[in-house]
């Protein structure tokens, strides 16, 4: 039975989430302040994590950062009733996965969830994705390329493991965004470019033949140099 770890003051909403949640077979625990939240989240045995974006003690944005930090890749749903854009790009920058607003429907609270769950699921019959030198092992998270191990972020994971299985498609910038962040394509964001910015200093690093191509007006490829 997958577990989620909630963080969330509000005990009304935690009892929203929890409750929701424990109906569609999960096991929850709930954290009601940002030390006590993060303690449990770094003593690990989460598959997922609720987390609400202001917190006494320690807040949310410092709880992804300080996971991150220490290559805890567990899925995090930041759930905040702040709803700019600027503070969702925030959110999702310093590492969290998916960011919904308050108020929000139970439903499709859970469907984020699952969504979440289902993407850090592996498939038996496939465990490992290879473009050229460049290789991602989906049991561990470790991408090399050549002998040399990468330190990627989870988002840059995420964005790394969609572009690889579809090597040699070129991907849209609405099905990136849309894959990896979890909702719709907003042409205003540069976020797309900041991450693929990111990964190519990475994987193309200097004296390497480039794998990830930009396809003008369309999108971007991963594909076998030619």
């Amino acid at each position: 039975m997958p577990r989620v770890l909630t963080i969330e003051d509000d005990a009304v909403t935690a009892q929203e989430i929890v409750a929701e949640l424990s109906s569609h077979g999960l096991e929850v625990e709930w954290a009601n302040n940002g030390r006590e939240g993060l303690a449990k989240a770094i003593a690990g045995g989460y598959d997922l994590i609720t987390l609400d974006r202001m917190l006494p003690e320690v807040d949310g944005l410092t709880i992804v950062t300080t996971l991150r930090t220490l290559k805890i890749a567990t899925p995090i749903l930041m759930i905040s009733a702040l709803s700019d854009v600027d503070e969702r790009v925030r959110g999702l920058r310093a590492g969290g996965d998916d960011y919904l607003t308050k108020p929000f429907a139970s439903d499709e609270m859970a469907a984020r969830v699952e969504v979440l769950l289902r993407r850090n699921s592996v498939p038996l019959a496939q465990t490992r994705l290879q473009v050229a030198d460049l290789e991602l092992d989906l049991i561990s998270h470790e991408a090399k390329r050549g002998d040399q191990t990468l330190n990627l972020l989870p988002t840059e994971y995420k964005l790394l493991e969609f572009l690889m299985r579809h090597a040699g498609q070129v991907i849209t910038r609405m099905m990136i965004f849309e894959e990896v962040w979890g909702y719709h394509f907003d042409p205003g964001t540069n976020l797309i470019d900041v991450h693929i910015g990111r990964l190519r200093k990475k994987i193309d690093a200097a004296g390497q033949t480039p794998l990830i191509r930009t396809v003008r007006g369309s999108g971007y490829a991963i594909a076998e140099p030619v």
